[in-house]
């Protein structure tokens, strides 16, 4: 009897090494691409979804340019500020988050100016369940 159960256990133990890997969302593989592929990945989605024309996805693939270059200087003084073991005072968080929003406008404002007004809420709609799948993943949107 205690044989059998061994045996049943040890068999339960290798089903779950033979079972298939469980395949990853679209974004996982994001990580490992370079900026230019996340932008150009990015820039294939938005002209799949709201229906771009050549025009269109040449000014969106420079505002998606510019966006990854001011990302990248972010990251670049994120990590030097981490290095350093600095923390961001009041003052400097206040800035960033205008920053931020200041960014964030123009880049609407952009948009607008490029995109037909059913084009234009599409994207807002499509940003607003980005953001809740990210808040999802991140466990309830701390």
């Amino acid at each position: 009897m205690k044989k059998l159960i061994i045996a049943l256990v040890f068999g339960m133990g290798l089903t779950g090494f033979a079972q298939e890997a469980t395949p990853q969302p679209n974004g996982a593989n994001m990580e490992k691409m370079t900026p230019e592929q996340r932008q150009q990945k990015h820039l294939q989605k938005l002209t799949k979804e709201l229906a771009l024309d050549a025009k269109q996805q040449e000014a969106i693939g420079k505002i998606l340019a510019e966006k990854s270059a001011k990302a990248q200087d972010l990251k670049v003084q994120k990590d030097t500020r981490k290095a350093s073991g600095d923390k961001m005072t009041t003052e400097e968080r206040t800035a960033f988050k205008n920053t931020m929003q200041a960014e964030k406008t123009d880049t609407e404002a952009k948009m607008k100016a490029i995109l037909s007004a059913d084009q234009y809420q599409k994207w807002l709609d499509m940003r607003e369940e980005n953001k809740d799948k990210i808040k999802e993943r991140r466990g309830g949107g701390m």
